[in-house]
């Protein structure tokens, strides 16, 4: 543990209490060995006056959906204290009740819904109250013996609270305990197979003592010798063979769950050592850290490729314990959310990148605590009906649901070649919007940080390099687990030329770009594009002047010719394969790199046209842009091309030599 309190930060903020509840929450969610992603929750006691003059105890508590990490001010829902405290004093209060009663008892309509311990923070006596799931109290409290460990490390410094699911019962029970056990030299609170509290009468003390606290737990793992531990050596290899091996299992997985998933492979000598080890199928087997995982991770993680068999088991999970819930249940999807395998290492399955990596996340912390807790004797996860209670609380499934309608493309994947100008740069951002994982090639290394966040991947890459692109391919698969469209962009334009002038070679440079290495590029896609969950999508990036050349461009016209008659027969070949292929074709787009304004004045000029004229030069009189090329290529991957394949269609403004 590091204390990362700052006297100079601190200090900017001191004139604010909830600044200074604000700026300690952050230190806590920085650190993941504390919280991770919207876990954990902190809540400061302030005094306000109400519309009526009258001073009233507020509790300032995180609100749902925020993260300690980013909170802000605003992220803090203000409830009446001593309602809470009376609502505390009940003999029961349901879930629904419970958080009605929050909801309607802020003094700010658009605050956030309370986060579900509310009740806990305010029956705390102490104006800061911190909760975390730190790592090191999970590792000791999930052993057979983690109580008594747990009393051996803190003596009377914390009162030790049973696990009770959060939420109303766990807030009475810890009035209770906490009445009758806490002290002066209480500082903390130990809730088993759950996390750790600290309060204290300052920001700055309840913070340090959570550091303290969670810093004497890391101190006994490492004199028991349950801290670190090195991987035992692995061969680490990426191949073609492993990515279609990754590529079937999202293809099953998908199928399992009822939409694309994103799987994410992480294959490192750590991920590989645990996946590896002999008693996996025990320790892996037991259940997650904490329960409010399960609705990230699933209850357990899939060994091996099965996907059926987890499925089955998966039910059979949910049929034994669903008739036992207070209230029936609707079965969620029984896919897996994470894969442990001896080849694959350990793969992160989510509906959206962002939801692979959360997973990913959540694990790798999992790994280091279920290696503590078997360190210390053997890790011991709560019961399966105390993970499936939380798994279906509507409490932690209204987090879930409060994401809304998944975007179109969510969960799929694309590949854009010839991606970092013009066209490509634009079907780029087309798909992203449309929620795609998207990979960009180009041969310009701009295209490596031309984006940036988890759903954009971009590569350097020589695409007449078969050795490059297959590596690309995999890395594309590696990353997020398989490939849905295809868009074959790149490609050039050489100088106006006529035949008895072509030399040998530029035609053949013109081919080898424009025509074999899509050809290549098709070839090698076409096993991932058959795994597709939706169907395989390819859109062909043409040009007008497929239906009608003009001189002077003997070698691009015919490679776009031929690239076109290869996506035709390509749409025979591969529609069993549930792969549809389309091209569209563009004519007189201008915003790319090819044309500078120098050369725009230079070709408006030749025809006598002014540049805007020359421009929307068409039977529409529009200007084509490339946006809006990439918007109909992203469409021609949706649901309204679904039934259409080998088209050709124009985007052009009419031309009327095309017409």
């Amino acid at each position: 543990m590091q204390n990362r309190w700052q006297e100079d930060k601190a200090e900017k903020v001191k004139h604010s209490e909830l600044e200074l509840r604000v700026y300690t929450s952050r230190l806590l969610g920085y650190d993941k060995s504390l919280v991770l992603h919207g876990g954990g929750n902190t809540s400061v006691k302030l005094s306000e006056k109400n519309i009526f003059g009258e001073e009233e105890q507020i509790l300032y508590v995180k609100g749902s959906g925020w993260d300690l990490e980013t909170i802000e001010a605003a992220g803090f829902a203000p409830v009446q204290l001593e309602y809470l405290k009376k609502l505390s004093k009940l003999p029961e209060l349901s879930d629904p009740e419970m958080v009605n009663q929050l909801v309607t008892h802020q003094t700010r309509a658009s605050a956030p819904v309370p986060s579900v311990e509310a009740i806990l923070h305010a029956i705390l006596p102490y104006p800061f109250v911190d909760h975390t799931h730190a790592d090191a109290i999970v590792s000791i409290t999930n052993t057979a013996d983690g109580e008594k460990r747990i009393r051996e490390i803190y003596g009377n410094d914390v009162v030790v609270i049973p696990y009770v699911m959060p939420g109303f019962d766990l807030a009475r029970l810890c009035a209770e305990r906490f009445a009758a056990e806490a002290g002066a030299q209480t500082i903390g609170m130990v809730l088993l197979n759950h996390g750790i509290f600290s309060f204290g009468q300052t920001a700055k003390e309840s913070y340090e003592r959570m550091i303290a606290l969670v810093g004497r737990a890391e101190d006994y793992l490492k004199q028991h010798k349950a801290w670190e531990f090195a991987p035992a050596a692995q061969s680490v290899s990426s191949s073609g063979e492993l990515a279609r091996a990754q590529a079937k299992l999202r293809a099953d997985v998908s199928l399992a769950a009822g939409f694309p998933v994103v799987v994410s492979r992480h294959a490192n000598e750590r991920t590989l050592s645990f996946a590896r080890r002999a008693d996996i199928s025990t320790i892996a087997q037991q259940g997650p850290a904490t329960p409010d995982h399960v609705i990230r991770t699933k209850r357990l993680p899939m060994l091996g490729r099965d996907v059926g068999a987890y499925v089955a088991e998966y039910k059979k999970y949910f049929e034994s314990l669903e008739p036992k819930a207070k209230e029936r249940k609707s079965m969620l999807d029984p896919a897996p959310r994470l894969v442990l395998d001896a080849e694959l290492g350990m793969c992160a399955i989510g509906r959206t990148v962002k939801d692979a990596e959360i997973v990913a996340d959540i694990y790798n912390h999992t790994i280091d605590i279920i290696q503590r807790a078997t360190a210390l004797g053997g890790y011991r996860a709560l019961p399966a009906k105390d993970i499936f209670d939380v798994e279906y609380w509507d409490l932690e499934q209204a987090k879930l649901r409060k994401g809304g309608k998944a975007p179109q493309f969510a969960g799929e994947v694309a590949l854009v070649t010839g991606a970092a100008s013009g066209i490509g740069k634009a079907c780029v951002e087309s798909l992203l919007a449309r929620g795609a994982a998207v990979v960009a090639l180009d041969l310009a290394e701009s295209v490596v940080t031309m984006k940036s966040g988890p759903n954009f991947l971009g590569l350097q890459c020589d695409l007449t390099s078969e050795e490059q692109f297959k590596k690309a391919l995999v890395q594309t698969v590696e990353r997020f687990g398989g490939l849905d469209m295809l868009v074959l962009n790149a490609g050039i334009f050489p100088g106006g030329c006529r035949i008895e002038a072509l030399k040998t070679e530029e035609w053949q440079k013109v081919m080898r770009i424009n025509l074999d290495a899509n050809l290549m590029l098709m070839r090698e896609c076409h096993p991932f594009l058959k795994l597709a969950p939706r169907g395989g999508r390819v859109v062909v990036i043409g040009s007008k002047n497929v239906p009608a050349p003009g001189p002077g461009a003997a070698a691009y016209s015919a490679s776009k010719a031929a690239l076109n008659q290869l996506a035709r027969v390509a749409a025979l070949e591969w529609g069993g394969d549930n792969i549809r292929i389309n091209s569209l074709h563009p004519n007189a787009v201008f915003d790319t790199g090819l044309w500078t304004e120098e050369v725009l004045a230079a070709r408006a000029k030749h025809y006598g046209l002014t540049v805007q004229e020359y421009k929307t030069n068409n039977v529409l009189k529009v200007e084509v842009t490339s946006k809006d090329v990439a918007e109909l290529t992203a469409e021609m991957c949706g649901p309204l091309f679904a039934k259409t394949t080998g088209a050709w269609l124009p985007v052009d403004g009419g031309n009327d030599r095309v017409i």
